[in-house]
């Protein structure tokens, strides 16, 4: 295919979303970049920290609040959301192939009046379909089949219907996203050593183990439910392409240790591949050009890769 067209949208312009989309665009990739935000913002923030930015192609979305480093303008959240929805919608429509965001600041969005719970969630009520967040850096892919819930709350969040669908959303992505025929999930249990037998929790054997086996029958391929504190260990990781972790806090440490600057958030199960940077907004770091570029360099690539790998499975 030619090279993908990604629409980039730089996130909360009082952050370090603008500079790093300045380091973005300055550097050699091979996708053809649209952002899609304010575009004096990104030039303000280039200024900042000394980097010479090519011309660049831009659906303006003008920020009317104050733009001062290191502190969010709720005047600004109208502004932001909208830039988001264009980029998806760009990408619904077909005018680009893929979708990498920067960081936003929720509460910041909150206070301008719209409420915001997350990119993902918009996301995924723009487009109508069921997503499951997938974080990954170049040692491991941890899915999630829970995200932010209190602890008290995830085990009656696990139910057959839900994780069957995580299941099949995640192994449609690695198949269709990641180019991999037959792709091989690991499946966490939810309890310590994946309940011991009953001993120290029913899930694994009356909801887990059910829709693993199901699973199994209809020709995908999954280990478990696996003991998560041995799960991730190389040998392990090497037998799959990706984890399904039961809750937040059980998959992601384990990942972000393992390469937090290189990880990537991506949105499994929307039309179009979306990856966003794997950290927050930043803003102790705004305009002062030390914020780590890496992981929105790892999106744009892994969004590129993502795109081309779609294409592929299209023609």
């Amino acid at each position: 295919m030619r090279r993908p067209r990604l629409a980039l949208v730089p996130g909360e312009p009082a952050g370090v979303g603008p500079e790093l989309c300045a380091r973005a665009l300055a550097r050699n990739v091979d996708a053809e970049l649209v952002v899609y935000g304010d575009g004096s913002a990104i030039e303000r923030a280039a200024h900042a920290i000394g980097v010479a930015l090519p011309a660049f192609q831009a659906v303006p979305f003008p920020h009317p609040g104050v733009h001062t480093f290191g502190a969010p303008d709720p005047a600004n959240a109208v502004s932001v959301v909208a830039a988001l929805r264009a980029g998806a919608q760009a990408c619904l429509d077909g005018i680009c192939d893929g979708l990498v965001t920067g960081p936003v600041h929720k509460a910041t969005i909150n206070q301008g009046g719209i409420p915001y719970t997350g990119t993902t969630e918009l996301l995924a009520e723009q487009a109508g379909c069921e997503v499951v967040m997938m974080l990954a850096n170049d040692i491991v892919r941890v899915a999630l089949a829970t995200t932010h819930l209190p602890l008290r709350a995830v085990a009656d969040a696990i139910d057959a219907s839900s994780l069957r669908r995580t299941l099949q959303i995640v192994h449609a992505a690695l198949r269709d996203d990641f180019g991999i025929d037959t792709p091989r999930i690991a499946v966490l249990g939810l309890n310590p050593h994946a309940g011991e037998a009953g001993h120290l929790g029913r899930e694994e054997i009356d909801v887990i183990e059910p829709v693993i086996a199901a699973l199994r029958d209809a020709g995908m391929r999954l280990l478990g439910p696996l003991p998560a504190d041995t799960a991730f260990l190389p040998a392990k990781l090497r037998e799959c392409d990706a984890v399904l972790a039961m809750y937040h806090d059980q998959g992601l440490p384990v990942l972000k240790y393992s390469g937090f600057e290189q990880a990537v958030n991506i949105t499994l199960g929307l039309p179009y591949p979306r990856v966003a940077v794997d950290h927050g907004t930043a803003l102790d770091l705004a305009g002062r050009g030390t914020a780590d570029p890496s992981s929105l360099f790892a999106a744009i690539d892994t969004c590129a890769r993502m795109a081309i790998a779609r294409a592929s499975m299209r023609a």
